[in-house]
């Protein structure tokens, strides 16, 4: 399928008056997507076409990137979801999607948004038993303070993704061609599209909200949303070890695994047909099985 074309461009104003911009397409009860680090609502563009026939889809530029407006000076789990309850008000939606900080970001949501009735959360990166989703920021820090991007993408990745060839060979071979490719792609942006240049240093913000999320699981007891945990087989352990924990404590969930699939399952160049499918259900369930 074709990236998303048809669509309409709108924004919400948060509770600290940053503007949250925000996609929208397609018809029928209405739809949230939360998109993930060094992504903004382009990487969704698939996943909403695939949503659009049955769902109005809303795809918020999180804080600090593309339509919205800057992270801001007390930035952290409580404005972004300040800026999720701004368009769940807005839009009358009671239904949202997240992915890795996105989903922490929706987690924290649900916590305290009663408006929310099904919230379906893929792979959030919440330290659990010992777990440091983080460990390599101090990695991707230096390197960003360095002014090499190539490398503090490279550091990202390797601790993020799936492992691969890729992830398993060091930066210095590595390094030097994201470089090359960050460039390229900062050359041919157009519209609204959003240059990894500019993301790349946005992921300190999503590394934030790892370092403030490990009590978040002891404040879901009371969540009255339905739940749906996503994750994939190829996924790092860290990422299964937290639904796990989720599981255990969520009162209404159910639990999906995608065999061969990894953590950017949602993204427009894996395989969001296969998660749309699985939302589509969830969200037009009558409740749970």
């Amino acid at each position: 399928m074709a990236l998303l074309e048809k669509y309409t461009t709108n924004y919400v104003m948060s509770k600290d008056g940053t503007r949250i911009g925000y996609k929208q397409t397609g018809t029928g009860p209405g739809v949230i997507l939360v998109h993930g680090a060094m992504m903004t609502s382009k990487n969704f563009m698939k996943l909403a076409s695939f949503l659009s026939n049955e769902f109005t889809v809303y795809i918020p530029d999180r804080r600090g990137r593309g339509l919205s407006g800057p992270f801001g000076p007390n930035y952290g789990i409580g404005s972004e979801s300040e800026d999720l309850q701004a368009l769940i008000h807005k839009t009358a939606t009671d239904k949202i999607f997240g992915l890795s900080s996105g989903a922490i970001c929706v987690l924290q949501t649900a916590i305290i948004e009663p408006a929310l009735k099904k919230v379906a959360l893929y792979e959030p990166p919440i330290p659990v038993e010992g777990t440091d989703p983080a460990a390599w920021g101090s990695r991707y820090e230096s390197a960003l303070s360095r002014g090499n991007l190539g490398k503090a993408m490279f550091a990202a990745i390797k601790g993020t993704d799936d492992p691969s060839l890729f992830t398993s060979l060091p930066a210095f071979l590595i390094a030097p061609l994201l470089n090359i490719a960050i460039n390229a792609d900062s050359k041919k942006q157009v519209g609204d599209g959003v240059s990894l240049k500019s993301l790349i240093p946005t992921m300190q913000y999503d590394l934030m909200l790892v370092h403030q999320s490990p009590g978040i699981i002891d404040q879901c007891k009371e969540i009255k949303a339905e739940m749906l945990l996503m994750g994939g087989t190829r996924s790092q352990r860290y990422f299964k070890l937290a639904l796990d924990k989720l599981n255990n404590v969520l009162p209404q969930v159910k639990r999906l695994e995608f065999h061969g699939l990894g953590h950017i399952a949602a993204d427009n160049d894996n395989s969001p047909e296969k998660i749309a499918k699985a939302l589509s259900i969830f969200f037009q369930s009558s409740g749970m099985p």
